[in-house]
């Protein structure tokens, strides 16, 4: 370079849109959120290449659960709303009652936010949300990854996921094979629609009606943003309470594909599971989306969870002290159906719903 050549300045990382100072504010600000989320067995803190969690020697046959998820696009929700603490609670309930499920009792979570521009602030809101879930469901939140993926993703855009951990003992995994003809379904109560069919709900709601998130809904008693982003429940302690305290058969979390869908997958060949519409209310929610959209029944039935999050199969003998459990902690349950022998069809479905419903 001559002595009069102009100075330039070299390409940066920044420059290409990923802003390293951004990410580390970022970790200073969500770090007291994380440290809300740990265990005893958590072994060190934030900031390592990799969680480490001991397992002592309290198990006589253990066998580790994984399951990965995401929160789908009720995120878009969020980012329409700029709200951002309560979809890591959506993610965590995804992941850890698909573990329960099996009767594990969650350890670990470790997360994932792809975004397109850190904004610090939007993210310590995401992992505070991500760490709220884990304290619900008594895992900690052992580690993740934030990426700026600039290029890929408008600013404003962030996609998350998570992968969590449980353990069960060999011997006492819930599985299909344990049910019985004449064994009785308890519905726990869901929060609304979870974090699932929200591609169908906001093309009801926000294209076909044009209903402002900002907007009161007389029969949500809320703004319909607020009914929206209702957080997904977390069942996990609620559902290991059952198993010390009932012989639960199995359990099936309702999310994609509904009820009948999700329950057939817990029911072995040659019996049916028969439940009764009539059993259980049906949040106002599920109704407007019918409504302003004209979804059929069978639709709505096989994208949502109509009500019913959790389903718990048990011997009639456990349904009263199960159903005393589940109201000790704030669960509204019914008993919604029973399970008895199949036809001689092999094609018949596993799970027959009956009747309707009584606010639908």
């Amino acid at each position: 370079m001559t002595e009069n050549a102009p100075r330039t300045t070299g390409a940066s990382y920044a420059a290409a849109g990923v802003d390293i100072d951004a990410g580390e504010r970022a970790v200073e600000l969500f770090a007291p959120h994380a440290k809300r989320a740990t265990r005893p067995e958590v072994m060190g803190g934030i900031g390592g290449f990799a969680g480490l969690f001991s397992l002592k020697n309290t198990y006589r046959q253990p066998l580790l659960a994984s399951s990965t998820d995401g929160v789908g696009t009720k995120i878009a929700v969020a980012q329409a709303m700029d709200v951002h603490n309560t979809v890591g609670i959506d993610l965590v309930a995804m992941v850890v009652d698909d573990l329960v499920v099996c009767g594990a009792e969650p350890l670990f979570l470790q997360d994932y936010i792809a975004i397109g521009k850190v904004v610090p602030e939007h993210v310590a809101s995401i992992v505070e949300g991500i760490a709220e879930g884990c304290v619900r469901a008594g895992c900690a939140l052992l580690g993740g990854e934030t990426a700026e993926h600039p290029g890929l993703m408008r600013p404003d855009e962030y996609d998350i996921s998570a992968t969590g951990v449980g353990i069960v003992e060999a011997d006492e995994v819930l599985q299909a094979d344990n049910v019985r003809p004449g064994d009785v379904i308890v519905g726990m109560a869901s929060s609304g629609l979870h974090s699932n069919g929200y591609s169908l709900a906001r093309h009801v709601l926000l294209e076909l009606a044009r209903l402002p998130l900002e907007g009161h809904v007389e029969e949500f008693g809320r703004t319909l943003g607020e009914e929206l982003l209702e957080p997904t429940r977390i069942y996990a302690l609620d559902c290991l309470s059952l198993v010390a305290e009932t012989d639960v058969r199995v359990f099936s979390h309702v999310t994609g594909g509904g009820l009948a869908e999700n329950l057939a997958r817990v029911m072995p060949r040659g019996l049916v599971a028969r439940l009764d519409r009539g059993r259980w209310p049906v949040p106002p929610v599920f109704g407007t989306i019918a409504h302003h959209g004209r979804v059929e029944q069978s639709e709505m039935e096989r994208t949502f969870n109509m009500g019913v999050g959790m389903v718990a199969v048990l011997p009639e003998a456990d349904v009263d002290r199960a159903q005393a459990v589940l109201t000790a902690r704030h669960v509204d349950n019914w008993v919604i159906g029973h399970v008895e022998k199949a036809g001689d069809d092999a094609d018949a479905p596993r799970v027959v719903l009956e009747g309707s419903h009584s606010r639908f």
